[in-house]
C-alpha cells in the first residue's frame, strides 16, 4: 500500500465513528450499525454491543464478520467515488479479566464518552474484531487489498 493510501485509510477510520457490521443470522447475511474504535497498535477494532442485539448473538454463534466504513456523501461526488474500506475478521468477546480489556474500554470511551455509563449495564459487552484482510477503495482507480499486518501497519502510520 502506498503512503498516501495508507494515510487516507487511517484518516477514514478516524473520521467515521460508525461501521456497517455484517454477520450471519440464521444462516443468512445480516447487516447492522455499530460504533467502533481502533486499538492503538492497529491490531483490532473494538465494538461495544448489547447482548440483546441480533448481531451480538450472531457473533457468538459464528465469529466470521465483515465491517464496512464509508466516507460521508458530499455534493458533486458520485457514490462510486466515495472512499470506503471493508474489513473481514473474527469477532472475539473481551473478558473483563484479561489485561487488554482495560485498554479496549479506554479507547472506546475516549471516542464515545457518552457510552461510559453503558459499561455498567450487564447486557453490554466489548468485542474486538481481529482483521484477517481488508479492501480499501479510495475512489476510481485507487484500491488496495491488505493483509491483517498491512492494515495494522497502515493504522499505525507505518508502511
Amino acid at each position: 500500500m502506498i503512503t498516501n493510501q495508507a494515510s487516507a485509510l487511517k484518516g477514514l477510520l478516524q473520521r467515521q465513528p460508525v461501521a456497517a457490521l455484517g454477520t450471519l443470522h440464521a444462516g443468512q447475511p445480516f447487516v447492522s450499525m455499530v460504533p467502533f474504535a481502533l486499538l492503538p497498535d492497529g491490531s483490532a477494532i473494538v465494538i461495544h454491543v448489547s447482548h440483546l442485539a441480533s448481531h451480538t448473538k450472531d457473533m457468538l454463534e459464528s465469529p466470521d464478520v465483515s465491517l464496512m466504513v464509508m466516507a460521508s456523501p458530499t455534493p458533486g461526488r458520485t457514490p462510486q467515488e466515495l472512499e470506503r474500506v471493508t474489513i473481514q475478521g473474527q469477532a472475539v468477546r473481551f473478558d473483563a479479566s484479561i489485561p487488554a480489556y482495560a485498554q479496549a474500554k479506554a479507547v472506546y470511551v475516549e471516542r464515545f464518552p457518552q457510552s461510559s455509563g453503558m459499561f455498567e449495564f450487564a447486557d453490554f459487552q466489548l468485542f474486538m474484531i481481529r482483521p484477517t484482510s481488508a479492501r480499501y477503495v479510495g475512489g476510481f482507480a485507487s484500491a488496495a487489498t491488505l493483509t491483517s499486518d498491512e492494515l495494522a501497519n497502515a493504522l499505525r502510520g507505518e508502511q
